[in-house]
């Protein structure tokens, strides 16, 4: 793997870690459903990324 995908993928998982994160408080506040979904849209798509560059069956648990 080169430095590219190793960057790519150290930055994929800083941005799944926020998004987790910005999930977790739009669950608890529940004014705006809209914002978890789209919120559970982008974590999905950045994990698919992450599985394909890293080439493994799952980047981390799923919530």
């Amino acid at each position: 793997m080169d430095k590219k995908s190793k960057k790519r993928i150290d930055v994929l998982r800083s941005n799944l870690q926020r998004l987790r994160q910005q999930l977790s408080g739009a669950k608890q506040q529940s004014d705006d459903l809209e914002e978890a979904q789209t919120l559970k849209k982008q974590i999905a798509s950045v994990e698919a990324e992450l599985q394909t560059l890293t080439g493994s069956q799952s980047p981390g648990p799923k919530q």
